[in-house]
C-alpha cells in the first residue's frame, strides 16, 4: 500500500486541468448550498413556524414535536433517493443524477410557499406538505453521493479532504443564507406579518437559487473516473446489490461514520432554536444570528478541516473531533444557563467547528470506502441510512428527552452516545488508496490525447 501511495503522487495526473477542478468544485458547492438552502429554510421552519400555522395545539411542546415529525420525513425518504440516484450515478454518470436531484428538491421547495394553512383547508394542509417534504428528502438523498464524487473525482485523489469538502460546504453555506433570509423577514415584518405571509418568501426565493445552480452544472461534462469506468465497459449491472454483497463493512464504517456528525448539527442548528427560545427565552433574531454566525465561520473551517486531514491521517482527525464534540455538549448546556447572548454565540461557533472537523472530512472518509465503480451507489446508501439513524431521529429525540426530563443531561448524552458509534466507523473504516484514482485518471488522459491526435 505504502509503495502504491508512493507512486501515486510521483505520477502525475493530466486528465484533469485545474481550471477543471474549480468549476467541479464550484458546481459541488453551489448546487449542495442551494438544495440544503430548500432544506435548511424547512428546518428553520419547523422549528418557529410551522407548529403554529400547520400543527396547531394547545400544548406548544405538542406543536414542536408534530413539526420535527415531518421534519425527520425528509431524512426517512432520503434512502429512497440514495437507492434511485446512487444506483443511477453509477449507471448513467454523476452528472445528470445531480441535474435531476436539483429540480426535484427545488419544485417542491417552491411548492411549500404556496401551501395553504391548517386554518384555510384543514388536515389537508399537514399532509400535503409532509409530501413535499418527503419528496424534497428524496432529491437531497440522491445529491450528496453525486455531488461529493463530482468534486473529488475531479480534483486531485492525494488531495481528496480538500476537493470533496466542496459538498460538505453546502450545508453551513445553504444554512446560513436560509437562515439569513428568516432572520431579514423576522426583523422586517411584525409577528403576524411573518406567520401569515413572510415565512413564504424564503420558499419561493428558491426558484431562482435552482436556476443558478442547474446553469453550472449543465456546463460541465462527467468525472474522468466514471468516463474511464464507461470506456472500460466496467460499470457495474446491479451495484445496490453488489454493495450489500460485497462491501459491507465499508458500509457499515461509512453509515457509523456520519451518526455524530449529523447529530451535532441537528443541536447546534435546530434544537438550538427551539431550546433557545422556549426554555432560555431568548429572542428568535439571537438564536438565529448565533446560527448564523457559527455556518458562516463553517464556510472556511470546513475546507481547512479536510486539506488539514490531507496531511493528517484522516480518521485521526474525524475522531478527535468527535471525541472533543461529546465533550463540548456539556459545557454548552452548563455555560447557556447564565442566557447571554454572547455565550449562545461562542458555544454555537464552537459546536459547529467540531462540525467541521468531523464533516469537512467526511466526504473523502465515505467515498475512499468504496471502489470507484461502486462508489455512487455506496456513498448514497450510506449518507441516506445514517441520516434516518442520526439526523432524522435527533430533534425529535432531543424535544421528547428535554419533555420527559426537563433536563439538559439527557439530550447530552445522546449526542455522546452518537460520536460514540462514529468512533466505531472510524475504526472499522480504511484508510485512502489513491491508486485506484490514479489509474482511472491516467487512462482517461491516454485516451483524450489519443483522440487529440
Amino acid at each position: 500500500m505504502a509503495t502504491q501511495l508512493a507512486l501515486a503522487r510521483e505520477t502525475p495526473t493530466t486528465a484533469v486541468g485545474r481550471k477543471d477542478m474549480f468549476k467541479a468544485f464550484a458546481a459541488s458547492l453551489t448546487g449542495t448550498a442551494l438544495e440544503f438552502y430548500d432544506f435548511a429554510v424547512y428546518s428553520a421552519a419547523a422549528a418557529i413556524v410551522f407548529p403554529i400555522i400547520f400543527f396547531p395545539a394547545q400544548d406548544p411542546m405538542t406543536g414542536t414535536l408534530l413539526a420535527f415529525s415531518t421534519y425527520a420525513v425528509g431524512y426517512i425518504s432520503r434512502p429512497v433517493g440514495g437507492i434511485i440516484f446512487g444506483r443511477l450515478g453509477d449507471e448513467i454518470g454523476r452528472k445528470k443524477v445531480l441535474v435531476i436531484t436539483l429540480m426535484l428538491i427545488g419544485v417542491a421547495t417552491f411548492l411549500i410557499g404556496l401551501l395553504p394553512t391548517y386554518g384555510s383547508i384543514g388536515i389537508i394542509a399537514p399532509i400535503v406538505l409532509v409530501l413535499l417534504r418527503f419528496a424534497q428528502g428524496v432529491g437531497v438523498g440522491g445529491e450528496w453521493g453525486g455531488a461529493v464524487l463530482l468534486s473529488s473525482e475531479f480534483g486531485d485523489p492525494n488531495r481528496r479532504g480538500f476537493w470533496a469538502s466542496a459538498a460538505q460546504i453546502g450545508p453551513p453555506a445553504g444554512n446560513l443564507m436560509a437562515n439569513g433570509a428568516l432572520a431579514v423577514l423576522t426583523l422586517s415584518l411584525s409577528e403576524q406579518a411573518f406567520l401569515d405571509y413572510g415565512w413564504r418568501i424564503a420558499f419561493l426565493i428558491s426558484a431562482l437559487l435552482v436556476a443558478f445552480g442547474l446553469w453550472i452544472r449543465l456546463k460541465l461534462e462527467d468525472t474522468p473516473v466514471f468516463k474511464a469506468l464507461e470506456a472500460r465497459g466496467e460499470k457495474p449491472n446491479a451495484p445496490i446489490r453488489e454493495v450489500l454483497l460485497t462491501q459491507r463493512r465499508p458500509l457499515a464504517a461509512a453509515i457509523l461514520s456520519r451518526i455524530g456528525p449529523d447529530v451535532l448539527y441537528a443541536l447546534c442548528t435546530v434544537f438550538t432554536l427551539t431550546y433557545g427560545i422556549q426554555k432560555l427565552g431568548f429572542d428568535r433574531g439571537q438564536v438565529l444570528t448565533a446560527v448564523m454566525i457559527g455556518s458562516a465561520l463553517q464556510l472556511f473551517s470546513m475546507p481547512l478541516a479536510g486539506a488539514v486531514s490531507d496531511r493528517i491521517n484522516r480518521r485521526l482527525v474525524y475522531g478527535v473531533a468527535a471525541i472533543g464534540a461529546s465533550v463540548w455538549a456539556y459545557v454548552f448546556f452548563i455555560v447557556l444557563e447564565g442566557k447571554s447572548p454572547v455565550v449562545l454565540i461562542i458555544g454555537t461557533v464552537m459546536g459547529l467547528l467540531f462540525h467541521s472537523f468531523m464533516y469537512g472530512p467526511q466526504a473523502a472518509f465515505v467515498v475512499e470506502q468504496f471502489t470507484p465503480r461502486l462508489r455512487s451507489t455506496g456513498s448514497s446508501l450510506a449518507y441516506t441510512f445514517a441520516g434516518i439513524i442520526g439526523g432524522a431521529l435527533a430533534p425529535f429525540m432531543f424535544t421528547l428527552l428535554m419533555g420527559a426530563f426537563n433536563s439538559w443531561l439527557p439530550v447530552a448524552a445522546y449526542l455522546s452516545a452518537a460520536c460514540l458509534l462514529t468512533l466505531v466507523g472510524l475504526a472499522l473504516g480504511r484508510n485512502s488508496n489513491v491508486a485506484e484514482d490514479e489509474e482511472y485518471l491516467q487512462a482517461t488522459a491516454a485516451t483524450e490525447e489519443a483522440a487529440v491526435r
